[in-house]
């Protein structure tokens, strides 16, 4: 039996209106990633992550719990779960994350808040006051929730006068440099992925990885914000020989997300087909996307190749040792 779209979906929704994230995420762990790295609060240049790197070691345990019950009777009650989610907030039941998952998904911003700095990029970060970007929502065409979520979004970046956000993922990216301004018409800052930002300023090497690495390209920036090149770039400058899997750049092959809350099982063979594309070098892989990377490394269960997202392989060339690390 297939899961309830419409309970699984109206869950997301009602946590997005009522407690400002598609599923439990506390002020205190979406800046956790944040603690002694004395970011300025705020300024005209934020960096913002869209909560998608902290949520996404939920995204996944929720992924693996709905896939237990794809065809279970019990899938009749989830409808039920929904009213019920509406007063109580189940969902924070349903959640146990693993401490090294969470610190992962850290660790890599960390990575990107260090690649900025070492090449001489000044930036805040709104803490508390950042909103998730409604990643889930739109892509679940839930469009009148999005648009109210994106008004409140682009208020409180006009409230904390923001003028540019420098991005960490691809569906965070494209949400405020395109689909913002179509939701509403009026969104007046200036969006560039830290890829973007990074390819134009050059870091200085510490480094040389010598090393080939396999390139999966996110759909998101390949097919819609044509970043293709400068991870390629990136990974060139950091000493790396890039290598190019069947199907890559705007051909890429999708990594099973975003439809792993819907359709877990359907997800993860997506990703199995794309990770065994990816394992004929037999080499690291670089991610660019947390949905992207999540899925290849489920998929794979430990066998093949390792699934690292290109911020962390990038800190390893530019950045020394421990100069990042991961709060508890």
């Amino acid at each position: 039996m297939p899961l309830p779209r419409k309970a699984v979906i109206g869950l997301m929704v009602d946590n997005l209106m009522k407690r400002g994230s598609v599923l439990p995420l506390s002020r205190r762990r979406a800046t956790a990633w944040a603690r002694g790295l004395d970011i300025p609060e705020g300024g005209e240049t934020v960096l913002y992550t869209g909560h998608m790197y902290q949520l996404m070691p939920i995204i996944a345990y929720m992924a693996k719990r709905l896939a237990a019950l794809e065809n279970s009777r019990i899938t009749r009650l989830m409808g039920l779960g929904r009213l019920a989610n509406r007063v109580v907030g189940l969902s924070h039941f349903m959640i146990g994350v693993k401490k090294s998952d969470r610190q992962a998904a850290d660790r890599t911003l960390r990575s990107i808040a260090g690649l900025l700095r070492a090449a001489g990029v000044e930036f805040g970060y709104l803490y508390g006051r950042e909103l998730y970007s409604g990643t889930l929502v739109y892509d679940q065409g839930v469009d009148d929730v999005l648009a109210v979520h994106a008004a409140r979004v682009r208020d409180s970046l006009r409230e904390a006068g923001v003028k540019r956000l420098i991005t960490v993922d691809p569906h965070t990216t494209h949400m405020l440099r395109h689909v913002y301004p179509k939701v509403l018409g009026d969104f007046p800052v200036d969006v560039h992925s830290y890829l973007e930002v990074l390819s134009e300023k050059g870091l200085p090497l510490r480094h040389a990885l010598g090393r080939s690495i396999v390139v999966h390209d996110s759909c998101v920036y390949a097919r819609y914000e044509d970043t293709i090149d400068q991870p390629r770039k990136l990974l060139l400058e950091a000493g790396a020989a890039v290598k190019e899997p069947r199907m890559t750049r705007r051909q890429t092959h999708c990594c099973g997300g975003p439809i792993e809350s819907l359709f877990p099982s359907r997800a993860h063979d997506i990703a199995s087909k794309r990770a065994e594309q990816l394992s004929g070098f037999g080499c690291p892989v670089a991610t660019m996307c947390p949905i992207c990377l999540v899925n290849l490394r489920d998929s794979a269960n430990g066998n093949g190749p390792a699934f690292r997202d290109i911020a962390d392989i990038l800190a390893e060339a530019f950045l020394e040792g421990p100069e990042f690390p991961v709060a508890e």
